[in-house]
């Protein structure tokens, strides 16, 4: 275990500014918590320094409506392990109840593979406390996030990054420290002694994350200061474009009969052409679960407005969408009930 150290450590890349620098750690942290509404909280704590200080301040500012504290290992190896003691230990001590989860069977050293497992521990303990996930991301993470889907050629639903919900079926979010630098957290933690267990893994340049945190933001940070603050902004214009284009759907009378499929009235859209359409599949398919790729959009905005009864076109996997009579419906899995196609 170690204890977090005053200012910008290596995993602090020293690639965002600290917009709270004039501020007292302590205060731009517990002004952050403030934001949230009264609820009941699922903290998700890891027993690394970000989560720890979520942990430390969500306790005293907050503690009366924290249902619990969560904390997954992975079965990565020693440090995992410590890190959920430490996590167990340090809620216990602050008075709230833990629950812990663990991987049943050894997971591939796969980033992917950790989160999905990782996240549906805690959807369903947030589903049994009837809780929302709160995580301790910061402003730098978001960063990284849209770095990494501009790598991935992610259009404006992409860009969004944290700033996004979970998608049909996963827990609600609530992400009070993703406006705070983490450089800000880093002075909480020392200033306050907050124990931590340091991830090995977060140095390991296998992960592309690590890669762009500690090689790609820092050289491009160098060559066009202010580079990440263009990305931090390009993430806020990116969510408030999903989140109009996800209400217009909404007004468009869209359904969710069960999950894995959504129908979409074809009166209202009957004028679309093709590019109104690209920007509608999105948001659409996502009701059903399905994340379109750019080559899925553009097909899907070519084939709608010519669309006849009884035509369908295939997406990525088992996806794909089908015009009835009076409607469009999208499939995100073959689960879902076919007479919701050929009845309509």
């Amino acid at each position: 275990m170690r204890v977090g150290k005053a200012g910008p450590t290596r995993a602090d890349a020293g690639y965002l500014s600290d917009v709270n620098a004039q501020r007292e750690p302590a205060v731009a942290i517990q002004a952050a918590l403030a934001g949230l509404d009264p609820g009941r909280w699922l903290l998700a704590v890891s027993g690394g320094r970000d989560s720890m200080v979520l942990l430390h301040a969500f306790a005293r500012a907050r503690g009366h409506e924290v249902a619990a504290v969560a904390t997954f290992d992975h079965g990565t190896g020693s440090a995992a392990r410590r890190a959920a003691a430490l996590v167990e230990r340090e809620a216990e001590r602050l008075g709230l109840p833990v629950v812990l989860g663990a991987s049943a069977a050894a997971l591939p050293f796969n980033e992917g593979a950790w989160r999905a497992a990782r996240h549906a521990f805690l959807d369903a303990w947030a589903a049994e406390l009837d809780a929302t996930v709160v995580t301790a991301h910061t402003r730098d993470d978001q960063v990284e996030t849209v770095v990494q889907r501009l790598l991935r050629d992610a259009g404006p639903r992409g860009l969004a990054g944290m700033r996004a919900d979970g998608g049909p079926g996963a827990a609600p979010r609530a992400r009070p420290l993703l406006t705070v630098p983490r450089a800000t957290v880093a002075a909480y933690a020392a200033a306050h002694r907050v124990p931590f267990v340091e991830d090995p893994s977060n140095d390991s340049p296998a992960f592309q994350r690590n890669r762009v945190r500690h090689e790609l933001l820092p050289a491009l940070e160098r060559a066009r200061p202010g580079f990440a603050e263009w990305c931090w902004e390009l993430g806020e214009r990116a969510a408030a474009w999903r989140a109009s284009s996800d209400a217009l759907v909404r007004r468009l009378g869209v359904t969710v009969p069960e999950p894995g499929c959504c129908v979409v009235p074809a009166a209202p859209l009957a004028r679309c052409a093709a590019p109104e359409w690209a920007a509608l599949w999105p948001a659409v398919a996502a009701l059903a679960g399905v994340v379109m790729d750019r080559r899925g959009i553009a097909r899907a905005a070519e084939w709608a407005p010519r669309a006849r009864a009884g035509q369908r076109i295939q997406l990525a996997g088992q996806a794909g969408i089908a015009r009835t009579r009076a409607t469009f419906v999208v499939k995100g899995t073959t689960e879902a009930r076919s007479d919701y196609i050929f009845d309509q």
